[in-house]
């Protein structure tokens, strides 16, 4: 069952994460391995007629997502990804640029760093909660067009790394 976060307005301009913080700390007592895959935003921001912005081109909104990765930097392993969640997480933090036959075109050089870095946070943020971390982060890499070598893997698990 997935948890919805709703977003308005009001806490946009806040910058008030609480929405998503209980959202997140319901699913956080759950076992660690039924959380992933469970969290949705329901983003409610008006907008003129005429304002032809997607909701990732909205500054006020991507500073909110930019808040909230910092403040849960593994979050990606907790969204649905099936329900296009993972791409609209990672559309409010990397650049991009939508083309009409094309869809959504992420920066490659920004969409790889942001992509390391969610490995790097998650992996670490899954072996704290005792969850086999190399094929749900191999998934995700997948799911946002890479391929990642698992020999990466051995390196990150390094206890001295």
């Amino acid at each position: 069952m997935a948890i919805t976060i709703p977003l308005n307005l009001e806490c946009l301009q806040q910058l008030d994460l609480s929405p998503a913080q209980t959202a997140i700390e319901s699913l956080l007592q759950l076992p660690a391995l039924s959380a992933d895959g469970q969290l949705r935003f329901e983003i409610d921001y008006p907008r003129e007629p005429e304002d032809p912005r997607e909701l990732s081109e909205i500054p006020e909104l991507r500073l909110w997502f930019i808040r909230l990765d910092a403040r849960y930097p593994w979050l990606p392993i907790l969204l649905d990804w099936k329900a296009g969640e993972l791409a609209r997480y990672v559309a409010m933090l990397v650049p991009h640029q939508f083309h009409r036959t094309e869809g959504i075109q992420f920066n490659p050089e920004a969409l790889e760093i942001f992509l390391m870095q969610k490995i790097f946070a998650s992996a670490d943020w899954l072996h704290r909660q005792g969850v086999p971390s190399k094929s749900k982060l191999m998934s995700m890499a997948q799911t946002l067009g890479y391929d990642l070598d698992e020999s990466l893997f051995d390196l990150i698990s390094n206890p001295n790394s």
